[in-house]
């Protein structure tokens, strides 16, 4: 009997093993090519896994919950459509279950630590990151395990080690070298931030009790990361987008008719972003403890609303070097598969800088919270029409005129009131010099 094996597949660099999270086959059911067999999560993003080939699930090698590394085989599917369940012709090992992290958002409220952010490029896989949260490890000791994983990551068994030995370090000589990015980081001990107790609440009569989804969670983790790692200062402009209002109603059209797509205002905010990010670089960096990373790319994030309520940042890799069809291409695949829980992990990871258009819900303006470990993300106020007065050779003038407020937090430890301010007039400026004449 001819067999394949569905492999668990790639999904970055930075990706070693992601978490089965439901199996949308049973063994004996008919799968065709390119058909969803499972639902897979990394700590970044949920995606499916499709057959390569036809033919009938014969065998799940691994359940639901299980961690399992890439390249692994997750499950035997007879080629032939042959429904009989068959050994695999090679042993292949399953991994421990993950009962000890199963209500790891419980422990972690209970806990008194709380994970602090991350500042540097090392990778952690989400078992590892659950273990740390339902055992009180901060970020800054998990930073500091010498892995003796590949390329030096933080396995299970080393933070499970960390642990029972009370936190003792271990041995440096028995463990390969720790990530490059290690080097940077401060050798003194950071304090830990201090954690409160999450008062309890007594549920009347007629409350409902909704358990968060996992990505509700992974998401509330991150605010209150960023909002403890960056002290957030917000600057605020108006800015006059008529140009832009009257340019886009006179050519989305015939971009509709030419492209098959619509053309929406967020490339052009897009754009304007990351010219202004040229103008002003010390915008797109990272912190790594007291050392500041000067990023070369311009990799813009586009935060996107899911039909379920939820957040997910697709980010647009090197978007300065796209033209406005470009960007328009790209805002338009990437909010599509968001949409459809279509997109690969390495398709969130790598921002420099966030936009958020808030205006899509009809606010005026927000504040925004970073999205660590970038130091700045800029909302996108609602287009309205209002009176205004319009400077004139023959005088001023009292005129309709479309505006909006740009609205720009950012980390207050590495940019400064002068930068953040001149940053967002300078975006504000772009977009009001905006050439009505232009082609696309």
């Amino acid at each position: 009997m001819s067999e394949y094996k569905l492999i668990m597949p790639k999904m970055g660099e930075s990706i070693a093993e992601a978490t089965i999270i439901s199996w949308l086959k049973n063994e004996g059911d008919i799968i065709e090519i390119d058909e969803a067999v499972l639902e897979i999560a990394t700590d970044k993003v949920d995606s499916e896994v499709p057959s390569m080939e036809s033919g009938v699930l014969i065998q799940k090698l691994y359940k639901e919950g299980d961690v399992v590394k890439v390249g692994e085989p997750i499950a035997i599917i007879s080629a032939n459509g042959v429904a009989a369940v068959a050994a695999p012709t090679e042993k292949v090992s399953t991994p421990e279950p993950i009962a000890v992290i199963e209500n790891t958002i419980t422990v972690a409220q209970q806990a008194t630590t709380t994970l602090a952010p991350s500042t540097s490029d090392r990778f952690y896989s989400p078992l590892v990151m659950n273990i740390a949260r339902a055992e009180g490890v901060s970020m800054d000791q998990l930073e500091r395990i010498l892995g003796t994983g590949q390329e030096g990551r933080v396995t299970k068994r080393d933070i499970l080690d960390f642990v029972k030995n009370g936190n003792a370090q271990p041995s440096a000589a028995s463990t390969p070298a720790a990530h490059p990015v290690a080097a940077i980081m401060p050798s003194a001990p950071v304090a830990p931030i201090a954690s409160h107790e999450t008062p309890a609440i007594n549920l009347a009569p007629g409350d409902e009790l909704i358990e968060m989804d996992r990505m509700r969670k992974l998401i509330a983790d991150h605010m209150v990361m960023s909002k403890q790692t960056s002290p957030h200062v917000t600057s605020f402009v108006e800015a006059d987008v008529t140009n832009i209002v009257n340019w886009r109603n006179k050519i989305k059209d015939s971009f509709k008719a030419r492209e098959g797509e619509n053309f929406t205002f967020t490339p052009i905010f897009i754009e304007a972003i990351t010219k202004a990010i040229k103008d002003f670089p010390m915008i797109n960096i990272s912190v790594s403890g007291d050392k500041i990373i000067k990023h070369k790319n311009i990799n813009i994030g586009m935060a996107a609303a899911l039909p379920s309520g939820n957040l997910i940042v697709p980010v647009i890799k090197n978007a300065d070097f796209m033209n406005l069809t470009g960007l328009a291409k790209s805002v338009n695949d990437l909010a599509g598969r968001a949409r459809n829980n279509k997109l690969k992990p390495d398709e969130i990871q790598g921002g420099t800088y966030t936009v958020t258009n808030v205006g899509t819900f009809g606010n005026v303006l927000g504040t925004p919270i970073i999205n660590q470990p970038q130091v700045a993300i800029m909302a996108m106020g609602a287009i309205v029409k209002k009176p205004a007065v319009i400077e004139t050779e023959h005088g001023d003038l009292i005129g309709i005129r479309h505006k909006m407020f740009l609205s720009h937090s950012y980390d207050h430890r590495v940019v400064d009131g002068a930068l953040g301010g001149m940053f967002v007039r300078r975006v504000a400026d772009y977009l009001e010099q905006w050439d009505i004449n232009r082609e696309v």
